[in-house]
């Protein structure tokens, strides 16, 4: 390969690291505003500013204000290592109080790294029914990991009068962005003692 080869070629890895970086900054940039002054008080225009970079190249990278939302609940689900849970949830040794474990540690790194983005993929949500479906849909997915765990237990291990819908209900209503707020903010509770007492919780309510 000749030396213009290679530099064309090292200028097209350049220029896409350059466009992660400008993405990465963007999204930076409306995760601080977001927070700071509420969704909807925050333009794109605002965005851009505070990222350095043009309206049109946040529109570029993004759609619109309710794309770059969507983005960042996607990269929050990443940062709480679903996979993480699923090889625990898997483990040969994995009995339903460690499942439950499993899960609570789940959301307990969601809320931790991104209940932030959480709350303002909720907020936003009031706005934009293409967020609200979003919001619902993460919520959904939820639900449905949970009731295939609680599925899988053999006959007799939920408590008595309890079902699966039931169970996920339970689930849900103890293990949620609120709880880990009002713990972890108006209590000072550690972020690890929410997940111990979420994992005792849930095997208080759930298993017979």
């Amino acid at each position: 390969m000749s030396p213009e080869q290679d530099r064309r070629r090292y200028d097209s890895l350049r220029r896409s690291a350059q466009a992660r970086e400008t993405r990465a900054d963007i999204a930076r940039a409306a995760r601080r505003l977001f927070v700071s002054q509420g969704w909807a008080a925050t333009t794109v225009r605002d965005v851009a500013r505070e990222a350095g970079v043009s309206v049109p190249t946040v529109y570029a990278a993004y759609g619109n204000k309710a794309g770059l939302t969507r983005a960042l609940a996607d990269a929050a689900d990443l940062s709480a290592d679903a996979s993480r849970m699923v090889r625990e949830l898997e483990a040969s040794s994995a009995a339903p109080r460690r499942q439950l474990a499993a899960m609570a540690g789940y959301d307990r790194r969601l809320f931790e790294r991104a209940g932030d983005v959480i709350a303002l993929v909720r907020e936003a949500a009031r706005a934009e029914p293409e967020l609200a479906a979003a919001y619902l849909a993460g919520r959904g997915r939820g639900d449905e990991t949970r009731a295939l765990v609680f599925s899988s237990w053999p006959h007799g291990v939920l408590r008595p009068g309890l079902d699966v819908r039931s169970a996920v209900d339970v689930y849900a209503a103890l293990c949620n962005i609120d709880v880990y707020t009002t713990l972890t903010t108006e209590r000072g509770w550690p972020p690890e003692r929410v997940e111990r007492w979420w994992g005792e919780a849930l095997a208080r309510e759930l298993l017979s």
